[in-house]
């Protein structure tokens, strides 16, 4: 009988190995030395947040839907390492537009050299994972590698498309935003690159067919939301093991689903109260953010941002049996399922 085992999947034999590989094929990608001493810097920055500690499921993720659908991890080996390329550029940037003091356990890249340096790392990140998906030719058709490059255009503008969503609402000062809105958004900033896409790729490479527009994207919206909510809630209780600085979205004045559930409750002197504090600079936020908590913990609305992430847990387990249920049963069937209850019981 194969052993169910949820809230050690990151111990689990196949995911580590999985991770290994990963490891191993982006730093034997990327750029190490030049003549040039000033480049030699930016190969530095550049492998700095592939070399920090990581869990590496989104690879994974792809990795194990190519062997559930009968393919090999060598033919998609270069793209599941590709995804974790564009999570590292993304994050180098979006460290920059949070203005994020922290990234899995150290100084975010701009704090650690500076903004103009850490930009710049990202954009050639983000070039380099473009190189790697070229690289596929030598694993797959040309066809197919004109597939899998066609699906992270689509996650890109997704994830783009998504995030400035948030930050329009951070720029334009928005508090006025309903529970749905925040759904949105996550759908297309978090669900497309941690579920949707690495999904739909590990099944692109497995059977070498152009999919439905529509394939995983319920089951992956789902997960999405359930996995960000979860983010929201591991960065107010996690503290240090959450590789972030605790709180750190109440100090960048992130709009969560706790956020929104506590101002729909709040007393209009509450509301008040919490809508100064998180529409003042960064600084006062900073020096207040524990009268926000208080407020958190007054409306209860950690508890009802947990109860909705287990909602969406869920229906995307439902949503996975739809798609997986007609598949053999096998070892990486299991362990895609235990990453998906993973997303909500997950602790960093």
């Amino acid at each position: 009988m194969i052993k169910n085992n949820v809230k050690n999947i990151l111990n689990e034999p196949e995911i580590q190995e999985n991770k290994r590989l990963v490891d191993e094929t982006i730093q034997s990608l990327l750029p190490v030395e030049h003549s040039i001493q000033e480049i030699n810097l930016l190969y530095q920055m550049m492998r700095d947040y592939p070399s920090r500690p990581s869990k590496g499921l989104r690879s994974s993720v792809c990795l194990l839907t190519c062997q559930v659908y009968g393919g090999t991890i060598e033919k998609a080996l270069i793209t599941a390492s590709s995804l974790d390329l564009f999570q590292n550029w993304i994050l180098i940037h979006d460290d920059v537009e949070d203005q994020s003091e922290l990234r899995r356990g150290g100084p975010a890249l701009h704090h650690k050299y500076t903004i103009p340096l850490a930009i710049n790392a990202g954009d050639a990140l983000h070039g380099k994972m473009w190189s790697f998906l070229y690289h596929n030719r030598t694993i797959l058709d040309n066809q197919t590698t004109l597939l899998v490059i066609n699906e992270f255009l689509n996650m890109l503008n997704e994830t783009t498309e998504g995030q400035h969503i948030e930050l329009s609402w951070v720029h334009e000062n928005q508090w006025n935003i309903k529970q749905d809105d925040y759904f949105t958004m996550c759908k297309k900033k978090t669900a497309w690159y941690t579920c949707i896409t690495p999904c739909r790729l590990g099944n692109l490479i497995a059977t070498n067919t152009d999919l439905n527009k529509n394939d995983f994207v319920n089951f992956g919206e789902n997960l999405g939301i359930a996995f960000q909510i979860r983010d929201d809630i591991l960065n107010l209780i996690a503290g240090t093991k959450y590789g972030k600085e605790s709180a750190g979205d109440l100090i960048e004045g992130k709009r969560t689903l706790i956020l929104i559930h506590l101002l729909e409750l709040a007393s209009t002197k509450d509301r008040e109260t919490a809508e100064n504090i998180l529409s003042a600079d960064r600084q006062t936020r900073e020096q207040n953010y524990k009268t926000i908590l208080e407020l958190i913990h007054k409306y209860n609305s950690l508890k009802f941002a947990t109860e909705m992430a287990d909602k969406f847990s869920l229906s995307a387990l439902t949503e996975f049996d739809k798609i997986f249920d007609k598949l053999p049963d096998c070892r990486e069937k299991l362990l895609l399922r235990n990453i998906t209850e993973y997303t909500v019981s997950r602790d960093w």
